[in-house]
């Protein structure tokens, strides 16, 4: 049976491969690029890009995602039971105390982030706090504490930068081709080998984007189960987060900072794609959605057959 610490080198593993794809997309993106424009410099500033935003990734990650949620960290002193709940569940976990930040937002919603057990950082919305009971709360705590010890979070956050990225090298690249002229200025001087780079160019800089959130998608959903299932196992209560998933599955309105980028990190998913009402959902937010459905989630707690 899977238990808090089962997958944690398979996620080592899963980082370390979504680092090394990005690296040879990006390079792969700038030597297609250095042929079309005829300059070295486009690779080699390709190559220091790719390595920069993988230390960029593991290093800083939590902060951008904290920044981009405009999450401030928990006053121990005004909310010293909140403090405490997570403090316990850390002990009992084994982990250390991860810092404890809150989103001010009513959509109730919770992540953890981070790079690793001593430096990760768990995060709940104030319309979380303001919804559930206390067993609730210490449910979905529990959860977000599991995803650090499974380093689920290291796979996670890593993902939103190096998807992000590549995102923005792609769409950098494309509008200076165009800026430059596709078709015309010195192509003709290059022949047919230059007309084909320049093909594989624009075809890449539209395809990269896709190939990035595959890599994202390769996250899977097993790990909700799996988060589920271990925080179950730390409070011994595993009705108190399937009572809290009902609730935060009611709510209707969507995280007001939610991001594709960041959605898979959160409990559930901002914009509602893993809801019983998510026919309402757009097609491609449901489709690319990290999480399994609230419903199966609550039944697997439960023990119930679907």
């Amino acid at each position: 049976m899977a238990t808090l610490y089962t997958q944690r080198s398979a996620n080592i593993h899963k980082t370390l491969l979504l680092m090394t794809m990005f690296l040879i997309l990006v390079m792969g993106i700038g030597f297609v690029f250095s042929q079309v424009y005829q300059s070295p410099a486009i690779l080699y500033f390709a190559v220091i890009f790719s390595v920069v935003m993988n230390i960029v990734g593991y290093w800083f990650s939590d902060r951008i995602v904290l920044r981009m949620h405009h999450a401030r960290p928990v006053d121990e002193r005004e909310n010293r039971e909140l403090h405490r709940v997570l403090e316990n569940l850390a002990i009992t976990a084994g982990l250390p105390m991860p810092r404890f930040y809150i989103i001010d937002d009513p959509a109730p919603n919770a992540f953890a982030t981070g790079r690793n057990a001593e430096h990760a950082v768990v995060c709940v919305t104030t319309g979380l706090l303001g919804m559930l009971d206390r067993s609730e709360l210490e449910g979905v705590l529990a959860h977000e504490l599991s995803h650090i010890g499974n380093r689920d979070m290291l796979v996670s956050t890593v993902a939103v930068v190096l998807v992000g990225f590549v995102s923005i090298a792609s769409d950098i690249f494309m509008r200076s081709l165009w800026f430059r002229g596709v078709g015309g200025g010195d192509r003709e001087d290059r022949g047919n080998a230059g007309a084909i780079f320049m093909i594989i160019g624009v075809a890449l800089s539209i395809l990269a984007p896709i190939f990035a959130t595959m890599i994202h998608l390769a996250i899977s959903r097993k790990r909700e189960f799996l988060a589920d299932a271990s925080g179950a196992l730390l409070t011994r209560y595993p009705d108190g987060l399937a009572s809290a998933l009902e609730k935060i599955g009611g709510y209707t309105q969507p995280l007001r900072t939610a991001t594709n980028a960041t959605a898979h990190l959160f409990l559930q998913n901002p914009f509602g794609a893993d809801r019983e009402n998510a026919g309402h959902t757009p097609l491609l937010v449901r489709l690319f959605s990290t999480h399994p459905p609230i419903s199966e989630r609550i039944r697997a707690l439960r023990g119930e057959k679907t």
